[in-house]
């Protein structure tokens, strides 16, 4: 899923910034940079598919608040939606009065931006579930995944990857032909929330286990490439139910 934005910003450098952390991120499609407000309501009203706007709060002419609250009047459900930018945060309150989906205080890193633009992602997400029909909370399964790895994000097929690691705050997520796990900073837990469970298996507490990925079973362990990867109690029961397949 692509999410069309654009940026505005009155500061030539804080455009410049915030639109080249736009262009990094793989699901965000820049649709324009404006340097006021009004010159943004043109390009919205020009573009009804646009979804998001990475938006100033203190600028000249029109305000980020003032342009979201007139988008807010258009009532337009399905967006565009808002994520403010602003070095004032003195602002918060109004913007999320206006309803807007984060709140960026510069200087922000792109680690900072990339988690409101995950937010943003997981909205128009749930968004696009609804419009087809899909009941809130059932898994949509995708062939691939998001990971915040060396402060950026990756885009991870999900049929590369062998197994998973838990470390504490941290996860290792084996992969296919790459030799180096990719290190994110997240649960097992959480990961194990976006993995389209008929694919993986959780078998012990610090390990899931892609089922294509499993090359020999024992009744206490899997092997996977050249790793054994034991059974723990607590995942018998699940683990009984996936060795009948091999049965």
């Amino acid at each position: 899923m692509k999410i069309d934005c654009i940026a505005v910003d009155d500061e030539p450098i804080a455009l410049k910034l915030i639109t080249s952390y736009i262009e990094q991120t793989p699901f965000l499609n820049l649709q324009g940079r404006f340097g006021n407000a009004i010159e943004a309501l043109k390009a919205i009203h020009q573009q009804p598919g646009l979804q998001l706007i990475f938006l100033d709060i203190r600028m000249a002419d029109l305000s980020g608040v003032e342009l979201a609250r007139i988008i807010e009047q258009t009532g337009k459900k399905k967006g565009p939606r808002v994520i403010f930018t602003t070095a004032y945060d003195q602002y918060a309150l109004e913007g999320f009065k206006v309803n807007a989906l984060d709140y960026l205080l510069k200087p922000f890193s792109f680690v900072d931006f990339s988690k409101a633009a995950a937010k943003a992602y997981d909205y128009f997400e749930i968004l696009e579930s609804a419009q087809n029909n899909i009941t809130p909370g059932t898994p949509v399964e995708k062939n691939y995944i998001y990971l915040k790895v060396d402060y950026q994000l990756v885009k991870v097929n999900i049929a590369d990857i062998l197994y998973i690691e838990g470390l504490k705050d941290y996860v290792k997520i084996f992969l296919a032909n790459q030799d180096k796990p990719l290190l994110t900073l997240t649960s097992l837990k959480n990961l194990e929330e976006k993995l389209p469970a008929s694919i993986f298996l959780r078998i012990h507490r610090s390990f899931i286990v892609s089922k294509e990925a499993v090359k020999s079973v024992t009744k206490n362990s899997v092997q996977i490439a050249n790793t054994t990867i034991p059974v723990t109690e607590q995942y018998k029961e699940v683990f009984a139910a996936f060795l009948k397949d091999w049965s």
